[in-house]
């Protein structure tokens, strides 16, 4: 990314950020008006000026005919207003005080979603990141989210989408902790790298990290002299995946070398000096390339109103309509220019 689009990008930033605390609620709005100014803010997709009459009118009318269905909006207009926090919060609150509520599966929904979006900031839409190889924290707990959803509410018109986003989160845990499992094998901690091997096995099996799995482990064994165990896991690594990237015509490469393997120069200067060529970070494990696939694959099980091109649709409170969809430059702008 070139330094323009950077300060571009802190450009909007910072105005976004001076104009966040949104317009002043009219203390003499009636309930009514209250709601309908809100619902009329979140067409508008201005979020913000939704959040501070919502927040109103929950306050100034608890009892009042709006005041669920203003807390469920609240989450929503949170969520479309990138502040997961505040969005889980909102939607933990409404699940604590209307646990048997007919749309208490919504809320779920959105606490889920929130936290699926909570690493994919700004900086994620414009850089390269790879996902495995951050924190796996909100990942986490999308998964378990999801999953109270689903196992709650199976008949929920939210859980085929929350069905195929567990798909690749269970994906982008596995292939973390292959990213874990190499960094032990390169730090040469064989013992902790065979352990993190077995439990990707025999926690994420259906995965395509398994088959990292089993090449972990089997490089970790070989590096501590356990043929018994390295030949094992090999044999199991071959008779079930074949076409794993540490096999080369069926024989078995390691992917860290050890240090017999390196050079003359690199034992003479402690590695301060290496003549071989360093293995490229841009090398992908099995788990890696599939991941996005695996994604994919799961989003054609989606029904057509639950797409990701029709989300606008299915992540909106149930009592209402008609919000308008974004466009890139609304996302680029912060709303700014739509």
């Amino acid at each position: 990314m070139q330094v323009k689009h950077l300060l571009l990008i802190a450009t909007l930033a910072f105005v976004g950020a001076c104009s966040s605390k949104g317009d002043k609620v009219d203390e003499n709005l009636s309930e009514t008006q209250l709601y309908q100014q809100a619902q009329e803010d979140l067409n508008n997709n201005s979020y913000t000026n939704a959040t501070n009459k919502l927040k109103a009118l929950e306050s100034r009318y608890p009892f009042g005919r709006y005041a669920e269905q203003a807390q469920l909006e609240l989450i929503y207009a949170n969520y479309k207003n990138n502040e997961p926090e505040a969005a889980r919060s909102a939607a933990e609150r409404f699940i604590r005080l209307h646990p048997q509520h007919p749309n208490v599966d919504y809320a779920y929904y959105l606490k889920g979603l929130a936290s699926f979006d909570q690493d994919r900031g700004l900086l994620a839409r414009f850089l390269p990141l790879d996902m495995t190889k951050r924190d796996p924290g909100a990942a986490r707990d999308s998964f378990n989210e999801f999953a109270q959803l689903t196992s709650r509410y199976p008949n929920s018109r939210y859980a085929p989408d929350a069905k195929a986003r567990m798909v690749y989160l269970r994906n982008l845990l596995a292939a973390y902790e292959v990213h874990v499992g190499h960094y032990y094998l390169k730090r040469k901690a064989y013992v902790a790298a065979a352990n993190r091997g077995r439990y990707i096995v025999e926690n994420f099996q259906e995965t395509p990290a398994v088959g990292d799995g089993l090449a972990i482990m089997t490089e970790a064994y070989q590096r501590l002299g356990l043929n018994d165990l390295a030949d094992s896991s090999l044999q199991t690594l071959k008779l079930n995946y074949p076409d794993n990237p540490s096999l080369k015509d069926g024989q078995f490469v390691p992917r860290e070398r050890g240090d017999d393997d390196r050079s003359w120069l690199a034992r003479a200067t402690l590695g301060l000096i290496d003549s071989h060529t360093a293995p490229s970070s841009a090398v992908e494990t099995q788990a890696s390339k599939d991941v996005a696939k695996q994604y994919q694959d799961a989003l054609q099980q989606i029904p057509p109103e639950l797409q990701p091109e029709n989300q606008g649709k299915s992540t909106e409170a149930p009592d209402t309509s008609g919000r308008k969809k974004h466009s890139w430059m609304h996302y680029v702008t912060f709303g700014l220019v739509d």
